[in-house]
């Protein structure tokens, strides 16, 4: 980990990235909040995680469901960056992989769009 980005920055990065989503997008997300975890489970090597109902499959669940999660973990990202600069293009990345999931985009896509 080259990069010493305090907690706090690292926040500041994922609103930075949350808020710049495109207002069509950002207008329609529903029921979802954006946390930052310092870590993934042992079990769990990745960047950041959603955890929900994707909005194309709202419906079905008659808009009971439990709010949805992103959560980006910091240490992982910082383990991978070598600058600031680094540490910001794949904040970035990750909240817009998990934002998509969001709205109902898979992996497959995601990797297709240069997003995974």
């Amino acid at each position: 980990m080259d990069t010493q980005l305090s907690s706090q920055e690292f926040e500041g990065l994922v609103e930075e990235a949350i808020a710049s989503v495109p207002e069509p997008l950002a207008k329609v997300m529903s029921n979802v909040g954006v946390i930052v975890d310092e870590q993934a489970s042992p079990w769990q090597s990745v960047l950041g995680l959603y955890q929900g109902i994707p909005l194309t499959h709202r419906e079905q669940y008659g808009g009971l469901a439990m709010p949805d999660r992103i959560t980006i973990f910091r240490l992982p990202i910082l383990r991978r960056c070598r600058t600031d600069d680094d540490v910001r293009r794949e904040v970035r990345t990750t909240v817009v992989h998990e934002v998509a999931h969001h709205f109902g985009i898979s992996d497959r896509r995601l990797e297709e769009l240069g997003w995974a």
